[in-house]
């Protein structure tokens, strides 16, 4: 329970109806969460304006009401507090309302478009290994030190983010390591967080359903390293054309990373198979237990920051050694007939390319690679050909199939994969709409020494149709046929 004028802090009012030395017990966005001594905040959100919900709000014992517009009628045994921004505002109040948790501990954000969960779980996993208590905020889940908790976004609402870090303040973490989405940037949900450090990786096509523009998509990431304050570090991925825009305007401490370019981070891959690869990393060697350039990329990440936060080089190159692939990202199942099944979340073209072009890199080619891939209903529509030409252009058989169809019917998402389809490469592709059919049939015809790459949904372990979601696992189903 809060003070609502503490709270209040930090939040730029444009009026107050009311009293402001109320005592809060809860804080809510959604009416329906609303309880007695509740502080409801209406956002004007991008499908539904909460502006709309005061009064069921209040009938439901919200005592104070924040509101970008105030209501024509006003009650007068509630406070209203009119905001310039309803976001910024929910954010800010979050903050307070938890205990500014995030100041309590060593904060650090990855953003980008690719390889945000596999270097914030590594950072969880690498610090967890050198003995520290530590919380991650990711798209797979939410974990405070042993404790994990089931996730529906990759970056929670700012109510969902300050509860947990206080939490992990609570249970004596040290530091956590969160996924910060260009939609949370945008949505303020990340406004109000004290951050030691940030990531970004890399950026190409994804998310322009929501952004409308690549610029404006890049933009909102850009954002993100704007706010970080001087005392923090902006670590920066110098081989993506967009790394070093990123940090134009940052105030933070500037470092890069990089497989290509001069870096404060450089490595190279000497050696790659199936179970690792050598890198030379800052002149040092060390074999690591991940594959392909993205993962030596994402190692380099996690290396930069580990050392920022005061890791020695040769106990960070060691920990390195030690990491493993993170769910439903590059993992892979060999059957008893020796075909290899690799199951991976890419589900943006340039992550696809990268796993296809990591899987050919290491094949002798005297075996196929086939690919088994679809794309997720009501998301971006432009990226969907593309994916269909990558796919057919760099497997010897692909079979495009259902990832997540929503609300949009299957077949017509399947039509726009494969309008990408070149017309040499038609012959070598297939159409099974039925998800684990098309599974089945990638391993009915591989043959031993084969290669199934089933890229798309990764970690998730459902599928989502016409708003249901059933069990779903791609590892699973896959390791079930190799047995057959």
């Amino acid at each position: 329970m809060k003070k609502l004028k503490d709270i209040l802090n930090k939040v730029e009012i444009k009026s107050l109806v009311g009293f402001s030395d109320l005592m809060i017990e809860a804080i809510a966005f959604d009416s329906r969460r609303v309880k007695q001594g509740t502080l409801f905040v209406a956002q004007k959100g991008t499908v539904v304006d909460g502006h709309h919900f005061i009064e069921q709000a209040i009938k439901q014992g919200a005592i104070a009401i924040v509101c970008q517009e105030l209501p024509s009628v006003l009650n007068q045994e509630v406070t209203y507090i009119q905001v310039l921004d309803s976001d910024e505002a929910l954010a800010q109040l979050a903050s307070y309302f938890y205990g500014n948790p995030s100041s309590s501990l060593k904060l650090v954000g990855v953003t980008g478009t690719n390889g945000k969960t596999t270097i914030a779980t590594l950072l969880y996993d690498l610090f967890t290994n050198l003995g520290y208590k530590v919380g991650l905020l990711s798209t797979v889940k939410i974990v405070v030190g042993s404790d994990v908790y089931e996730t529906s976004h990759t970056t929670p609402d700012s109510l969902t983010i300050n509860f947990y870090l206080n939490k992990m303040v609570n249970e004596g973490c040290d530091y956590c390591f969160m996924e910060v989405s260009s939609h949370g940037i945008v949505q303020k949900r990340t406004s109000g967080l004290e951050f030691a450090g940030g990531v970004f990786t890399n950026l190409t096509h994804d998310h322009l359903d929501y952004h409308h523009t690549f610029s404006e998509y890049r933009n909102a990431k850009k954002i993100f390293f704007d706010q970080l304050p001087s005392k923090a570090f902006a670590l920066t991925n110098v081989d993506d054309k967009n790394g070093l825009y990123m940090l134009q305007n940052t105030k933070a401490k500037i470092l890069t990373y990089g497989l290509k370019n001069i870096a404060d981070y450089k490595g190279q891959i000497l050696e790659s198979q199936f179970s690792g690869m050598l890198m030379k990393v800052n002149q040092q060697d060390v074999w690591v237990q991940l594959i392909g350039n993205f993962n030596a990329s994402n190692l380099l990440a996690v290396l930069g920051v580990a050392i920022n936060m005061g890791v020695e080089l040769d106990e960070a190159l060691l920990q390195l050694s030690k990491l493993t692939s993170v769910i439903g990202r590059f993992q892979y199942v060999v059957g008893a007939n020796k075909v290899t099944a690799i199951v991976d979340y890419a589900h943006t073209p340039d992550a696809l390319r990268n796993v296809i072009e990591t899987i050919n890199s290491i094949r002798t080619y005297n075996e196929k690679l086939i690919t088994v891939v679809g794309c997720g209903g009501n998301r971006d529509k432009t990226k969907r050909p593309e994916m269909g030409q990558i796919a057919s252009e760099l497997s010897n058989r692909v079979i495009f199939t259902s990832d997540n169809p929503r609300f949009e019917d299957p077949y017509e998402i399947l039509e726009q994969i494969e309008a990408g389809v070149e017309l040499q490469h038609t012959m070598k592709t297939i159409v099974v709409e039925d998800r684990k059919q098309a599974i089945k049939l990638a391993c009915q015809e591989a043959v031993s020494g084969d290669i199934i790459l089933i890229a798309g949904k990764g970690h998730e372990t459902y599928q989502d149709i016409k708003g249901e979601k059933g069990h779903f696992n791609d590892l699973e189903i896959v390791t079930e046929f190799l047995k057959q």
